[in-house]
């Protein structure tokens, strides 16, 4: 896999729970890069486009209401198989189900208020990034700890 760029949102939930620190110091510590960050409020617009693929089943304007209810924080980071590593860090969706050190398992209960969003797959973070970030406000920088997180040949 190598190197990827995937989406994470800090769902209302965290941020209105205050866990935003938490959240962000677990990702900065497993090694992974934030190039984009940023706080919004997502309209009923974007979270169709978002979601567009469950618009039309029956769990989605619960879903819509939720996502929509509070501000969100979008965190665009860098690692290597950046994906995979934030899912497993995520864990289940049900946070009633996830394991205990995983984010979900730690810190939630719901199966939808589960406090963040990651990327499911490399064309999933394109859309997504794309959706909140324009190009312009990713940053280019090299951490300092680069050399003692990854083999040269996994660069």
């Amino acid at each position: 896999m190598g190197l990827e760029r995937t989406l994470i949102l800090f769902k209302p939930d965290a941020v209105m729970r205050q866990l935003c620190g938490k959240l962000l110091t677990r990702l900065e510590d497993r090694g992974l890069k934030v190039v984009g960050l940023k706080m919004l409020q997502i309209t009923p617009e974007m979270s169709k486009q978002h979601y567009s693929e469950h618009v039309s089943k029956p769990f989605y304007p619960q879903l819509e209401a939720f996502i929509t209810c509070g501000p969100t924080i979008a965190v665009a980071v860098e690692g290597l198989e950046a994906i995979t590593v934030v899912r497993t860090m995520m864990g289940s969706t049900n946070a009633r189900d996830a394991a205990p050190g995983t984010i979900r398992g730690d810190f939630g209960q719901s199966r939808q208020v589960n406090l963040m969003h990651g990327s499911d797959g490399p064309e999933a973070a394109a859309k997504e990034l794309k959706l909140y970030f324009k190009d312009e406000e990713f940053v280019k920088y090299e951490l300092v700890t680069a050399g003692y997180l990854m083999a040269d040949d996994e660069k």
